[in-house]
């Protein structure tokens, strides 16, 4: 698609674009957006034949061709892995008998956590990137387009052309300055302090953490880790994600921005997080156990999360979709936002009524949510 001097196309891949080219629009903050993360999932083959997802990267170009926006974009024959979920939408439309697949995903695979979806060398380009991504939608007759998680920054890029909102809630620790735990526990009310106390001692009984960056984490601390990650995709999912080679791809290329926590009893290692870290946020991301044990899953995604982004001077930690058991200790309900372009202009009539009743309905639950905080008040 053109305008003017400017052209959109899509690529068959990230890795098509060279990593300098990408990661200047990309910036450094974010490490999902990042060219090192999605060309992991690409040559991984966590995303690509036989996944449902087809890498379809958008780009902007002008005349001379230099890069000067871009999506990180999918075509998708499912819903599986967005975290954002339209399988009522899916449903709706094809018995009214349109074919909802497949669609265009813009977002950082398998990755519910808030980012860029619109990388700009100037905000002038986001209005032609969102058009050409339009276009390809209405000229290959897809049904529709689809940016999770998108930054607050940006929603308004996104509300401008057109495209339709749509609110979620998730649960992120914001700090506070606090210059460690206990200064943490302080702004608890006393029964939360005692609580947290406890489990941090129960979880940590018997039990050795060991915390791993960039060249400390070996291929048996992956092969641990795999263990894990493999159990709990298997219960929430029925298949893992990510293959086993995304992670070796992830120690080799971005090791320095992953932080791998894991548990220890008798030697034997039993249960794993790995996080991210970004600029200014801790983002956890995958943990798994094989031993149950009691507040050990608490004690190494929240808490352990919470001392590295006090330690890190990070400004929060985003742990990931759903867990109202976070908001107990100390992880607000922040919204999070959505936006969508749905081709066929009845559907879309349609899905702009449901959005507006949602949205006031997590305007209500987010307001109810944070009335149970544990904070001190005042």
């Amino acid at each position: 698609m053109a305008d003017g001097d400017l052209t959109a196309r899509i690529l068959p891949a990230t890795g098509g674009i060279e990593k300098a080219q990408w990661d200047r629009l990309a910036g450094a903050s974010n490490p999902f957006v990042s060219h090192d993360f999605l060309t992991i999932m690409e040559d991984s083959g966590s995303v690509g034949p036989g996944t449902g997802w087809q890498s379809a990267t958008l780009v902007l170009e002008d005349g001379a061709g230099t890069l000067l926006g871009a999506m990180p974009s999918y075509l998708k024959q499912h819903s599986q892995g967005e975290y954002v979920f339209d399988h009522a939408w899916a449903d709706a439309f094809e018995r009214a008998g349109g074919a909802y697949y497949p669609k265009l995903q813009i977002c950082a695979p398998f990755t519910p956590a808030t980012g860029p979806r619109l990388l700009l060398e100037d905000p002038q380009y986001a209005l032609p990137l969102l058009r050409g991504a339009e276009q390809f939608v209405v000229n290959n007759d897809w049904s529709s387009a689809h940016a999770t998680f998108v930054e607050p920054a940006q929603i308004d890029m996104f509300a401008e052309a057109g495209w339709l909102e749509r609110h979620d809630i998730q649960f992120h620790w914001t700090n506070r300055e606090f210059v460690d735990f206990e200064d943490f526990l302080a702004s608890l009310t006393s029964r939360k302090r005692k609580e947290l106390r406890r489990e941090r001692r129960l979880a940590n009984d018997g039990i050795e953490i060991r915390q791993m960056c960039g060249a400390d984490i070996q291929p048996e601390h992956w092969d641990a880790f795999w263990l894990f990650y493999q159990d709990t995709g298997a219960r929430k999912w029925g298949t893992p994600y990510l293959t086993r080679e995304a992670f070796d791809l992830m120690g080799q290329r971005m090791g320095d921005r992953l932080l791998l926590l894991l548990a220890f009893e008798d030697g034997l290692p039993i249960a794993g997080a790995l996080n991210f870290i970004g600029s200014e946020a801790l983002y956890g991301r995958y943990w798994g156990c094989l031993v149950d044990k009691p507040f050990l899953h608490f004690e190494l995604c929240y808490y352990r999360a919470i001392d590295a982004a006090i330690e890190r001077g990070l400004s929060r930690v985003e742990a990931g979709a759903q867990g109202g058991h976070k908001l107990a200790r100390g992880y607000e309900p922040i919204a999070t936002a959505s936006m969508h372009f749905i081709a066929d202009p009845g559907f879309r009539q349609a899905v702009s009524d449901f959005l507006e009743q949602e949205r006031r309905g997590v305007a209500m639950d987010r307001m109810h949510l944070s009335r149970r905080m544990p904070f001190k008040k005042g």
